[in-house]
């Protein structure tokens, strides 16, 4: 019989996260993993890569950000610590291994990827920005980010929007086809509301 490792991998990391993840993490939640890994999918499938590779791929999206279970600081890197204290287990080389913690590292933002999988990783990662429901994703990372203090004011966070948005750029042919137009879209809604912030008030 053949044993399914990354469905096995699928159900470890699921409940490790489902347990260990706080709560205040309104962003980085299971429903942006599973979000990563619906759309780590779908580029792959359009970037025609092999099955192998989609496995590694998918699996690097289920560990990408299980180091915020220990410490949002370096949580790309203690996820790789996950990874290879518990793939092994799971039936993957330390090859394999290596392939899915590149994976995980290039998440790290500003991302500097190294070949077609971490380019893959890193534009479903972000994804989201060139999708109708960016605003609805965007409202739940401004949530944490108040939580953790990392922004205080709602002008804070449209800045930071801005910036990010503005140096953010795509990799894979099938993303800049897909998002780069509605990506750019809001970009210049998030500059109208910074306009309308700074509007002298009547």
């Amino acid at each position: 019989m053949k044993i399914d490792r990354y469905g096995n991998t699928r159900e470890f990391i699921i409940k490790k996260l489902q347990s260990g993840l706080p709560e205040t993490l309104y962003y980085h939640s299971i429903q942006h993993v599973m979000d990563v890994l619906e759309a780590a999918e779908m580029l792959g499938k359009k970037e025609h890569i092999t099955e192998h590779e989609m496995e590694l791929l998918k699996v690097a999206v289920l560990f990408h950000d299980s180091g915020f279970i220990i410490n949002a600081h370096e949580h790309e890197k203690i996820g790789c610590d996950i990874a290879k204290e518990n793939l092994p287990d799971l039936g993957y080389s330390e090859e394999e291994i290596e392939v899915i913690c590149g994976m995980i590292m290039v998440t790290k933002y500003p991302p500097v990827p190294k070949n077609f999988l971490e380019e893959i990783i890193c534009d479903a990662d972000l994804d989201y920005l060139g999708r109708d429901d960016f605003f609805e994703i965007g409202k739940s990372l401004y949530k944490e980010l108040l939580a953790s203090g990392s922004v205080s004011s709602e002008k804070e966070w449209n800045e930071l929007q801005e910036n990010f948005l503005r140096s953010h750029h795509y990799f894979t042919q099938t993303a800049k086809e897909l998002r780069d137009k509605k990506k750019q879209e809001h970009l210049e809604r998030v500059r109208e509301l910074l306009k309308i912030e700074d509007s002298p008030r009547r």
